[in-house]
């Protein structure tokens, strides 16, 4: 079977429980039932630790699972890929220090533990983490951005548009901006991997997320020590987000195969 229908049959399914999960169940309440349960009619993957019907639990989940990672690297690839196009396109060096340097002070930081300082001033706070999420994820897009984008700005078609007086923004939008969407493809998927790693390990680590909150990734942590009692309970969550970030990447390696191909063509 090709990569690309496995890739969106195991990417649609996590996508899918996280935008639509919450309509087709109430939001999970405490003490419905005995804790670490077996499946039921009545709770079809039994309950978690602290009596929650754990498939309450997984159509709850998804949106702060995924939402924050996607948000984190929608954020990175807007401040980062915007600095690193303006530094590849700038014709002085010190502009293009100026940009970049900064960003190489972030590079060495450990991530958990910059998610760790944001976290104990907003714990509790999706938004902060995703922040936080994005902030260390700048630095590594940027520099992708601009070395992809390098080579554009000095080719000779650029140099033909700058003589035939087209704007700066339009090859800058037009042309320079399409060169670098190859290595943007096959960077997004690894980066959207590392950013659902990134918060579900501050959630896991009670870093996050509030301990009660329906999020697969705290499910997971609270739910462990109750594994061969519940195994439903750490395994689907665990399920679903294996499942997002390999259907992810199957896509992303698709998408770079296509654009290599087109590339080959076009150099024909």
């Amino acid at each position: 079977m090709a990569a690309a229908p496995v890739g969106a049959l195991l990417l649609a399914l996590p996508l899918g429980v996280a935008v639509l999960g919450p309509l087709f169940a109430e939001a999970p309440a405490t003490g419905v039932a005995a804790p670490y349960a077996g499946g039921d009619s009545t709770h079809l993957l039994g309950t978690d630790g602290l009596g929650r019907d754990v498939l309450a639990l997984l159509l709850h989940g998804g949106r702060s699972a995924l939402g924050m990672a996607l948000g984190a690297v929608a954020v990175a690839y807007l401040i980062g890929g915007f600095l690193g196009l303006l530094a590849a396109s700038t014709r002085r060096r010190w502009a293009d220090e100026l940009l970049i340097r900064p960003l190489d002070v972030l590079l060495p930081l450990p991530t958990l533990l910059v998610i760790s300082v944001i976290a104990v001033g907003w714990r509790g706070s999706p938004i902060a983490i995703a922040l936080a999420v994005a902030a260390v994820n700048v630095p590594p897009v940027a520099r992708l951005v601009r070395a992809a984008a390098l080579d554009a700005a000095s080719s000779p078609v650029t140099e033909a548009l700058r003589v035939q007086g087209e704007s700066r923004v339009r090859i800058q939008l037009d042309h320079i901006a399409r060169s670098v969407l190859a290595p943007v493809a096959a960077d997004i998927g690894t980066r959207i991997t590392l950013a659902v790693f990134l918060v579900a390990s501050a959630n896991f680590l009670g870093l996050g997320l509030s301990p009660t909150a329906p999020d697969w990734a705290v499910s997971i942590s609270r739910s462990r020590e109750g594994l061969l009692l519940q195994p439903w309970a750490v395994l689907a969550p665990a399920a679903l987000l294996v499942m997002f970030t390999v259907g992810l990447n199957l896509l992303a390696d698709r998408v770079l195969a296509r654009s290599r191909r087109r590339t080959q063509e076009d150099l024909r």
